[in-house]
């Protein structure tokens, strides 16, 4: 599901050992789980159910192992997806996945899907400068404007910790940046689960957590430093 690559570089660089598989024996006796993914979260789920993954997936997570969702990998974990139709999640976080309410995609943008394709060669998005960092971490100041703001949300920007003691949070500092390629947004109904929030054009939930169960909007794969100790911190659980 577009990514792998790349997350399978960035827990080996942190000491992590990996085998990707679609053998669901392979998951039930894994130590820990990482479920990555780009692109269309309909098209994620029935590929799931087609390689006999989903029990798999819902009985690591029931056992208490360490589970990480990336991205396409946070989506698909809640109730119901509205991207392209209306398809039914794997139902683990009560809540629903819906799309940016304020832009149509532009003319000629990278998809999600093409975006992080384009990118998966190992090559890390360029750091947001100063000014720049200054005004993708200011969305509060562009709310009255985001009619200009574009889908899919695609760079870097600024996070907010809302669960403070979240274990993969060592050493990650509140307002980090961490890189983001996607057009639909998680919506939990229990605000418990929110881990970390970000802004664009709205607020909305960057990450969440419970028990065993930590998910991620934005890519830390690609979010240089920040990203890999997060990816340390799963690690190392």
């Amino acid at each position: 599901m577009g990514n792998l690559r790349s997350v399978e570089k960035a827990i080996e660089s942190v000491g992590g050992q990996v085998v990707v598989t679609d053998d669901p024996d392979a998951l039930l006796s894994a130590d820990k789980i990482v479920l990555p993914g780009v692109g269309a979260c309909g098209d994620a789920l029935a590929e799931l159910r087609r390689r006999g993954l989903t029990d798999a997936l819902l009985s690591t997570i029931a056992s208490g192992k360490p589970f990480l969702g990336i991205c396409l990998g946070l989506q698909m974990l809640f109730e119901v997806s509205y991207e392209g139709g209306r398809h039914q999640g794997l139902g683990v976080i009560p809540g629903e996945v819906v799309r940016f309410p304020f832009a149509s995609t532009a003319e000629g943008m990278a998809q999600p899907a093409a975006a992080c394709a384009a990118n998966d060669s190992g090559a890390e998005p360029e750091r947001p400068t100063p000014a720049i960092a200054q005004q993708t971490g200011s969305v509060n100041s562009a709310v009255a404007s985001s009619q200009r703001l574009k889908v899919p949300h695609m760079g870097w920007n600024r996070v907010r910790i809302v669960q403070r003691d979240c274990p993969l949070m060592q050493g990650i500092d509140d307002g980090t940046f961490f890189y983001f390629v996607h057009s639909y947004f998680v919506a939990p109904r229990d605000p418990a689960a929110v881990w970390l929030e970000t802004e664009y054009g709205i607020p909305f939930c960057a990450a969440v957590w419970k028990d065993n169960l930590f998910a991620t909007q934005f890519h830390p794969e690609k979010s240089q430093r920040q990203g890999l100790q997060m990816l340390r911190n799963f690690v190392e659980l």
